[in-house]
């Protein structure tokens, strides 16, 4: 599996650079909807997971994904995934031929500035 480039990475924990990355969004009228959050998933299953962690090996994980649908009014949501390790959060857009090009220009834009 081959990973793309980030578009922005930050020396910030995950939960804190998703909440900053949500507000520049939000701030320039885009909608965005959280809908996957990788801690929150595994909470349920946590006593019965016995896998170790390739960053962590046993200790307490906190690697994390987080999956942000944007939206720009009038057009499909563009899929922006959050991974997260330790104090390290990366971003990447994934690419889909139904989403526009320029919705996902404009997040760019809009993120790094």
């Amino acid at each position: 599996m081959s990973y793309p480039t980030p578009i922005i990475s930050t020396n910030k924990p995950c939960d804190q650079a998703v909440a900053e990355v949500t507000r520049q969004l939000q701030d320039a009228s885009f909608q965005v909807v959280r809908t996957f959050d990788l801690q929150v998933a595994r909470e349920p299953y946590a006593a019965q997971i016995c896998s170790s962690c390739p960053n962590h090996g046993l200790e307490q994980c906190s690697c994390q994904m987080v999956i942000l649908l944007v939206y720009e009014e009038g057009q499909k949501p563009v899929s922006l995934v959050a991974h997260g390790r330790d104090s390290r959060t990366w971003f990447d857009l994934v690419e889909s031929p139904d989403q526009r090009a320029e919705s996902q220009a404009l997040i760019l834009q809009t993120l790094v500035q």
